[in-house]
């Protein structure tokens, strides 16, 4: 089952208020997003440096947390009206993007989140134990982060939290 088979709970009209005005400082924060995100870019500007945009979106022309009913649910396109979403990883120890057409759910896995997730338990993580000589040990603690957008899954696997920043539609960054 994809992604956008999933129940769809929006996010408070107060938070999307909230929305373009610094909201989304840190990662933890994220998690709380309950609205559809959709990748924008993913590039390394630098060696084993990760920067992913996203962008928020609407549906039916309404954005998120507004009067949505699930007579409102139709096609989903992005809130030109709302900034890119930036997450910066400055060090990784793997990422992997996959076709969300073809994610299945996994009972296996633990989670927090729903478009954006932190992972405590999950398959990419055991990969990473078993493929790489990443460490608790020698590099510190690393946790899985989620970004479930519609039509492409990202996991990234990092030992430092990525920086979150906004970026205007008119090419400011905050």
């Amino acid at each position: 089952m994809g992604f956008l088979r999933q129940p769809l709970f929006l996010v408070s009209l107060t938070r999307q208020d909230r929305l373009g005005k610094g909201v989304f400082m840190n990662y933890s924060e994220l998690l709380q997003y309950q609205g559809y995100i959709y990748l924008n870019s993913i590039f390394e500007p630098e060696d084993n440096t990760l920067i992913v945009d996203i962008d928020c979106c609407k549906i039916n022309g309404i954005s998120a947390g507004q009067n949505d009913t699930s007579s409102s649910y139709g096609s989903i396109k992005v809130d030109d009206t709302l900034p890119i979403i930036r997450l910066k990883f400055d060090w990784y120890i793997a990422y992997s993007v996959r076709n969300e057409s073809f994610t299945a759910m996994d009972e296996y896995e633990i989670y927090e989140g729903r478009g954006f997730s932190l992972y405590s338990k999950s398959r990419y993580l055991d990969f990473i134990e078993v493929g790489t000589i990443a460490e608790d040990m020698y590099i510190g603690p690393f946790k899985h982060y989620g970004i479930n957008a519609l039509n492409h899954i990202i996991d990234v696997v990092s030992s430092e939290p990525p920086t979150i920043s906004e970026i205007q539609r008119n090419g400011q960054q905050e």
